[in-house]
């Protein structure tokens, strides 16, 4: 608590960067919103400008003033945008920007890489009452790598006559280099030993925290033999300073198999950046999907922490979405800023929503609509 030099004024606690996007983003962000008055956490909200609107009208889906504004926060709540691609992204551009030869780029990829925000934190929980649960005994974390693999945007179409020279170096390129330029498409599948080693250890860091019994290193170490194996590699090296947690290791594959089989045997699961996005989801599908997958973005001095679904034009302006994945968002964010007591209150409130069973989304089988679900958990947030 601080003076900003204006009598009378006093400096809320955080600033919390609000991040509402596209479609159904601004209606499960308005839901969180309503939970956040309920908590009175000692905040000031900054609304941020980001998504489809501002790339058609200014080319960028993540304008400069956004994140020299989210630089000034302490950590951001972000909804959902909208993505499309390449051709089309282009063809809805203003007419004036069309020409300029302006590219779309995810805005959370970029805010992922700006800020450095390498851990991709996705909780699995099943519910006790959810009657979209797998099993009911389902309780995993995945830890996916956030900045590198695929998804660090190196990627090249056509490929010139130059690059093609520099990979010529490696003898399994040598069947590609006859294939025109432009009717070849290379994507780059970067990974460094200390992308590698911070996600492992935030993942190693987590399971000691939680009292895991196991944590899981999951990639393809046999086919994808340099970056997966420099990945397994380093897990390896660093579970002698976890002497106390397993360390079980499996191709992504098997992996999916294995989860649909004894998801409940795992704890945690750490891998790269694609891989990491298609487990997950899976993951999450096992303990109620969409509407509870949630997802914190977080580097050494901020993080993002949004739901893991996306736009959902089709639902737009009807406020029918589940919420409660931007409100598990909003539960990680508050113990991000240190606020535990009320992070846990609101972990049993969503608890007590979801056995009793009372409200319910179309997704759960019921009828509430978005902010009827942001009313109830805010209700039983404040009867304990």
């Amino acid at each position: 608590m601080g003076w900003d030099g204006a009598p009378g004024d006093i400096l809320a606690k955080h600033k919390i960067a609000i991040l509402p996007g596209d479609g159904v983003g601004v209606e499960v962000i308005e839901a969180a919103m309503l939970v956040l008055e309920e908590i009175a956490l000692d905040a000031e909200y900054i609304y941020g400008d980001i998504g489809w609107e501002f790339w058609r009208k200014e080319g960028n889906p993540l304008p400069d003033r956004t994140i020299e504004m989210l630089k000034e926060t302490d950590a951001a709540l972000f909804g959902a945008i909208t993505s499309k691609p390449k051709k089309e992204a282009v063809n809805e551009l203003a007419p004036e920007l069309r020409d300029k030869g302006l590219q779309y780029f995810s805005p959370i990829v970029r805010l992922r890489q700006e800020f450095e925000l390498y851990a991709n934190v996705r909780p699995a929980k099943a519910y006790k009452g959810n009657p979209l649960n797998y099993r009911d005994d389902i309780n995993i974390t995945v830890f996916r790598e956030n900045t590198e693999g695929l998804y660090a945007g190196v990627e090249f179409r056509p490929v010139d006559a130059e690059l093609k020279k520099a990979l010529g170096r490696h003898p399994k390129f040598a069947r590609f280099m006859d294939v025109p330029d432009d009717e070849l498409a290379i994507s780059m599948r970067i990974f460094t030993k200390k992308g590698c080693e911070r996600i492992i250890k935030a993942a190693f860091e987590h399971a000691r925290k939680f009292k895991a019994r196991n944590l899981t290193v999951v990639e393809k170490p046999n086919v994808i033999r340099e970056t997966s194996g420099m990945f397994v590699e380093t897990a390896r090296e660093m579970h002698s300073e976890y002497p106390e947690i397993e360390l079980w290791e499996t191709n992504i594959d098997a992996q999916a198999m294995w989860l649909v089989k004894n998801p409940e045997i795992y704890d945690v699961l750490v891998t790269s950046n694609m891989f990491g996005d298609i487990i997950s989801d899976l993951a999450s599908q096992l303990t109620g999907g969409l509407g509870f997958a949630t997802s914190g973005n977080i580097g050494e001095n901020y993080a993002v922490f949004e739901p893991v679904h996306g736009s959902a034009p089709k639902y737009a302006g009807q406020y029918k979405v589940n919420p409660i994945a931007t409100i598990r968002a909003t539960r990680m964010l508050l113990d991000y800023i240190g606020e535990h007591e009320k992070a846990e209150k609101l972990e049993r409130a969503i608890e007590i929503v979801v056995e009793e069973g009372k409200v319910k989304t179309y997704d759960m089988g019921g009828d509430a609509g978005t902010l009827d679900m942001a009313r109830e958990i805010a209700k039983k947030y404040s009867e304990q």
